[in-house]
């Protein structure tokens, strides 16, 4: 198989865990005998620095045109200023209205290896293993915004159409999983989210009989989710509950650098990354974790390329990585060793299949 990557970088530590998720791409690639041809583009706060532009043309054309796109992550202090007029994150939003990625996948799955990681009781995490799907494109972020001297409105819209394609994107999952849905919103007060209900409701009964759908508020999902996570399967909600929510599931696993994402749409192209930031505080040290990026990587393979297999043969290398003691900073017991960024990199890379 032949297939192209367009490659963002990015900012912070994104080029340092892009780089040891495009070692394990070539090395999957080269043990299953496929072609993985990647272009690299400037995208964020760097695209800013030497465009003008978080998002510039020749970037978004080479994404357009892509199989598949792999993002390190953006922003940082330097393009954060409440006066700025240009930021890194509104290239990333342009991006995902523009490829038409709608439907974010996020899954968090807890590792026997780590439970000790986590901040919780092992005897909440273990067996936890569920999947938010995020609206990506509509919501509070991409509504008006307005601001003057004394006051500042940013709209929250959501659309029949919009509801409906991310609740058949959930609930198509949750056929492939327990055949069980949570919708969360906050119906009791927002009018988007009595719609949202409304909706996803009306489309479970249609579309999906076979799937269990449970409706929960925000806050009390902010709760469940640390207090019985494992009850959790699919989840699916609204663009902000999903950004926040998610940051907090990933303390499930023990650390935000494991987590990975999809962002896709009607076709196979997606948008790949890790849901944590650019981290300018540790950029450059040599000491992220990049097990998120990696994982997304084998989402990549399975989403956008069609590449079960291969993305197995990553996330198997990953568990026994980490089952073998592999650790960052992030992760790492007191007393033990950490590793770098690279080191993680070789001993995931020292467990995929070498066929080639």
């Amino acid at each position: 198989m032949k297939a192209h990557i367009a490659v963002l970088g990015g900012d912070g530590i994104g080029p340092e865990v892009v780089a040891e998720g495009l070692r394990c791409l070539h090395a999957a690639a080269k043990s299953f005998g496929h072609e993985i041809g990647i272009t690299e583009l400037p995208f964020g706060g760097v695209a800013i620095d030497s465009h003008g532009d978080p998002l510039p043309s020749e970037t978004l054309q080479a994404c357009l045109k892509a199989d598949a796109v792999l993002l390190g992550a953006i922003g940082g202090p330097k393009w954060s200023a409440p006066d700025a007029t240009v930021r890194p994150e509104q290239g990333l939003l342009k991006l995902r209205k523009e490829l038409g990625v709608y439907a974010n996948l996020r899954p968090v799955k807890v590792l026997p290896a780590l439970v000790d990681a986590s901040t919780l009781k092992p005897q909440i995490l273990e067996g936890v293993d569920l999947v938010f799907v995020r609206e990506l494109t509509g919501g509070i972020y991409f509504g008006e915004k307005k601001r003057d001297a004394n006051s500042a409105t940013d709209v929250c819209t959501y659309t029949v159409a919009e509801i409906e394609r991310i609740t058949r994107v959930a609930a198509r999952l949750a056929q492939r999983r327990r055949h069980k849905l949570t919708s969360i919103d906050k119906s009791n007060v927002l009018e988007t989210s009595r719609l949202w209900r409304e909706v996803c409701a009306r489309v479970m009964r249609a579309e999906f009989p076979d799937v269990a759908l449970e409706h929960v508020l925000v806050d009390a999902a902010a709760m469940h989710l640390i207090r019985r996570p494992r009850d959790f399967d699919v989840i699916v909600t609204e663009n902000m509950f999903g950004d926040i929510l998610t940051d907090e599931a990933s303390m499930l696993a023990g650390s935000l650098g494991l987590s990975p994402s999809a962002s896709l749409g009607d076709g196979k192209r997606g948008v790949y990354e890790p849901i944590h930031g650019s981290a300018p505080d540790i950029a450059g040290k040599g000491i992220a974790n990049p097990v998120g990026t990696i994982l997304s990587v084998a989402m990549l393979l399975r989403h956008s390329l069609g590449l079960d297999a291969e993305a197995e043969a990553i996330e198997n290398a990953v568990t026994l990585a980490i089952e073998s003691g592999a650790r960052t900073p992030d992760i790492v017991a007191q007393g033990e060793r950490a590793l770098s960024t690279r080191e993680m990199g070789d001993a995931v890379l020292a467990r995929l299949p070498a066929r080639g």
